[in-house]
């Protein structure tokens, strides 16, 4: 089966980006520097043995053109990040800057899902697997 192996977060602002996964998520970030376009590598963690929902690495790069606009309709893909506490995770990213996109909501048999937009305007899922 094609699985998806890598994401891309597009930003106006590489540092404060950077800043706030960081921040929010613990990831590492690491810049390629100007030789590599800036491109900077995102390295999510390591997956547990038994994880459920299997975490993948990606990176973050210069946006080519306007961040989205507010209300505008979703026009990529958007990735979901799986948490242990969906409430803590909403207060994070508001404190780093972010906004809540879609308020948590139950998904039976999977969990709770809420959506947040970065303070770019990148939209991400949140979601805390059901016990």
């Amino acid at each position: 089966m094609n699985r998806v192996v890598h994401f891309e977060i597009h930003s106006t602002n590489l540092d404060q980006m950077q800043k706030f996964y960081a921040n929010v998520f613990g990831w590492q970030i690491t810049d390629l520097g100007p030789q590599m376009g800036n491109y900077r590598m995102i390295n999510t963690g390591e997956d547990p043995a038994g994880v459920r929902f299997p975490g993948i690495n990606g990176g973050l790069t210069p946006r080519h053109g306007a961040p989205p606009q507010a209300d505008q309709a979703v026009n990529a893909y958007v990735c979901t990040i799986g948490v242990d506490d969906i409430d803590a995770y909403m207060g994070k990213a508001k404190s780093a800057g972010g906004t809540t996109a879609l308020d948590k909501m139950p998904v039976p048999g999977v969990g709770w899902l809420a959506y947040m937009k970065d303070p770019d305007g990148n939209i991400f899922g949140l979601l805390q697997p059901a016990q």
